[in-house]
C-alpha cells in the first residue's frame, strides 16, 4: 500500500470516529496545511488535527510526529496543529494525542505494561482513546495553546 493511500486511510478513520463522537468536522481545501482536519468545538474554538497511521512495535502503538515538507526537511507540528489523530489498524482504534505529549520525531503509546512495571513517564494508549476526550477537554487543550483572545478592533 502506498504512503498516500495509508495516509488517506488514517484520515478517513479519524474523520469517521470524530463524527461518530458527535463532532462537527471540516476538511481544509487544498494541500499544504500542517493539519488534515478541523473540529468545530463551538465558542469560536477550532481543533487542528494532524492524522497519522500507526504500527505495532514492542508492545507500543508507534507513529511519526514530524513531516517532510518536500524541500524543507523534517518539520515539527508544534504550533502548527493541536493534536494528532492516530489510526492504529491492527485494533481499528483511534487515539487523540496532543502534539506536545510526544517526542518531536516519533510518538509511542504503550499497549502492554513494561517488563519492569514502570508506570512513571509512560503514555498508555488507553489514556488517549478517542472516547475518553470530552469537548471541554479538547477546548481546554486549544485554549492553552492560544494567547488571550481580546478583540483588537479600532474603528476610530
Amino acid at each position: 500500500m502506498s504512503s498516500a493511500r495509508r495516509g488517506n486511510e488514517a484520515e478517513a478513520a479519524v474523520l469517521s470516529e470524530l463524527v461518530k463522537q458527535g463532532y462537527d468536522v471540516a476538511v481544509p481545501f487544498g494541500e499544504g496545511q500542517p493539519y488534515d482536519l478541523i473540529v468545530d468545538l463551538g465558542s469560536r474554538d477550532f481543533l487542528r488535527v494532524q492524522c497519522k497511521r500507526a504500527w505495532p512495535l514492542q508492545g507500543c502503538v508507534v507513529f511519526n510526529t514530524r513531516s517532510t515538507d518536500h524541500g524543507h526537511g523534517p518539520r515539527s507540528y508544534i504550533g502548527l496543529a493541536d493534536i494528532f489523530g492516530v489510526y492504529f489498524p491492527p485494533a481499528e482504534a483511534v487515539y487523540l494525542v496532543p502534539i506536545e505529549a510526544v517526542a518531536s520525531f516519533e510518538g509511542r503509546l504503550r499497549l502492554e505494561p513494561t517488563r519492569n512495571n514502570q508506570k512513571r513517564l509512560i503514555r498508555f494508549a488507553v489514556e488517549f482513546e478517542i472516547d475518553r476526550w470530552s469537548p471541554e477537554s479538547l477546548r481546554d487543550l486549544v485554549r492553552a495553546g492560544q494567547p488571550e483572545r481580546e478583540p483588537k478592533l479600532n474603528f476610530a
